[in-house]
């Protein structure tokens, strides 16, 4: 699965994250082959070759384009930065105790529940069934915002949204299954880029259509709808890849001819095995190879460094964006009449979030020895930036917290993006993305559970802000500590030894980095 910022972020608008990083060397060289042989193929036949084969490149051409145009407008949803306030609203008439601890944990609980099952169907049915289904949880969506009153109703719309965020991670991969692998680093920069504009045009969209078209959110919520409908018809027009990640691999030509001829004579020569084998099959499978790979992933401190990060720092960030709307609505609730800014809030956090990954790639920065300290600074950071939203009787410095709270942890997605995914094949890479996430999906459900539920504490926005600051808290002083200890560490091993600076590259000097045993680094 694929992280990023991977399961959702601003107010449930921002997609996850693609992974960029270099192809596999292995396919790469399949690549370099292949091409050499059609090189050779159409140099001895006739030029009608030549034109099929750029018949085919012109589709693939088309193909992107027509999914990375689905992706810009499937992110247009000018009512996503206002549903909180909605719900808030005389129009909806909700109390800030109702969203706070019955309707908002429902989205985690929801998102928890279905996230592995989708993860496996969406590389099973190859993609483009799960685009459907989050088409029509869109759809659904939109219309329990247009026409529902009740509290079951809302429950609902959240259950449903939680399945959309689950079915994200289907446009993550599924434009890979389009390309050649020595491809996918551009791809996915086209892929990324018309997610974050469909986001960033969703959000400017959204405040003006509230600031200066005065219209009600029972407007923006018809407005909402028509760009859901209109994106379930693009899911429903959308190709059909031939090939998946784990279970619909192709083989080469050689393989489905040895395996053609070979399985018979098995048969022939062991009968009383055969139903033995074929219940074993399984354990030589792609995905259960990847689950015991996992335990080199483990052994590895950079990667387990990284990984780590991803769990715990990714479930305090989502946890502020779930509930910070709330929190904006109790901070402004003294100014009944004063106009809502939360699109253009996050239109603004946006442009941040897209500069400093912009500037992380340009980061001059010893990874491998001061990823930890490089972590605790900006925890701690981020921790106080916490405190003050949650203290704050002043909206603007609440929405400048914000922004830059998401800002910096924007900073380290790319970062920690790479360290983990250079070192690892593609389809290990996207299993250890989606374990980290399915665990940063848990421990969110779990505090939620906790502290904001009505079955568990139930406490109000700025005491959730409270532990969510305490929870920052103790994550930068165990980075501080790991910091030190690696520190000293390096230090007193090598003392006249002065570190350099290195630039955000692929780790080829490290032991670390690498390979794992069935490979090395690439995207899912």
């Amino acid at each position: 699965m694929v992280a990023d910022d991977t399961v959702v972020s601003g107010d449930r608008s921002e997609e996850e994250k693609d992974l960029e990083v270099p192809p596999p060397e292995d396919v790469e060289v399949h690549g370099d082959l292949e091409e050499a042989a059609d090189a050779t193929r159409e140099a001895q036949s006739p030029s009608g070759n030549s034109t099929e084969d750029t018949g085919g490149v012109k589709k693939l051409t088309c193909s992107v384009i027509y999914l990375c145009f689905y992706g810009f407008m499937t992110s247009v949803r000018p009512g996503e930065a206002f549903i909180t306030p909605n719900m808030l609203s005389l129009e909806k008439n909700f109390t800030r105790e109702q969203v706070t601890n019955e309707i908002t944990p429902v989205l985690t609980y929801s998102y928890m529940a279905v996230l592995v099952p989708t993860f496996l169907l969406t590389d099973f049915l190859r993609y483009k069934p799960i685009l459907i289904i989050q088409g029509i949880c869109q759809v659904v969506i939109w219309i329990f915002m247009l026409l529902g009153t009740s509290l079951l109703q809302m429950q609902l719309m959240e259950f449903f949204y939680g399945i959309t965020m689950a079915c994200r991670v289907a446009y993550s991969s599924y434009i890979f299954s389009l390309v050649n692998p020595v491809m996918y680093q551009r791809v996915a920069g086209y892929s990324r880029s018309s997610v974050l504009l469909g986001v960033f045009t969703s959000s400017v969209l959204g405040q003006l259509c509230l600031s200066l078209g005065n219209i009600t959110y029972y407007t923006l919520d018809a407005i909402s709808l028509g760009f859901v409908s209109f994106g379930l018809l693009l899911a429903l027009c959308l190709p059909w890849p031939k090939r998946s990640l784990f279970f619909n691999r192709e083989k080469n030509p050689e393989q489905r001819e040895l395996m053609a001829v070979a399985q018979p004579e098995v048969d022939k020569v062991n009968p009383e095995k055969k139903s033995l084998a074929s219940a074993l099959r399984w354990k030589d499978s792609v995905f259960v190879q990847m689950l015991l790979e996992l335990k080199n992933v483990v052994k590895k401190p950079n990667l387990r460094l990284w990984c780590l990060w991803w769990v715990f720092n990714s479930t305090g960030y989502y946890l502020v964006l779930f509930y910070v709307h709330i929190l904006w609505n109790k901070v402004n609730e003294e100014n009944k009449d004063k106009p809502v800014y939360n699109g253009g809030v996050e239109a603004a956090a946006m442009l941040l979030s897209a500069g400093t990954s912009f500037a992380a790639g340009f980061a001059k920065i010893r990874w491998n020895l001061l990823s930890e300290l490089v972590i605790g600074i900006i925890t701690a950071l981020q921790a106080g930036l916490l405190l003050l939203m949650g203290n704050t009787g002043n909206i603007w410095v609440c929405y400048a917290s914000y922004i830059l709270f998401r800002g910096f942890y924007q900073f380290l997605v790319p970062i920690a993006t790479f360290q983990i995914a250079s070192s690892l094949t593609k389809e290990l890479c996207a299993l250890v993305f989606g374990i980290n996430t399915f665990l940063g999906t848990v421990l969110k459900s779990i505090i939620n559970l906790v502290f904001s539920d009505k079955r568990g504490l139930g406490l109000d926005v700025q005491s959730q802000f409270l532990v969510y600051f305490i929870y920052l808290t103790i994550l930068t002083v165990v980075y501080f500590i790991c910091a030190a200890v690696v520190l000293i560490r390096h230090f007193r091993n090598r003392p006249g030894e002065a570190a350099p600076v290195t630039e955000l590259s692929p780790m080829t000097v490290n032991t670390e980095a690498e390979p794992l045993s069935n490979g090395n680094g690439a995207v899912p």
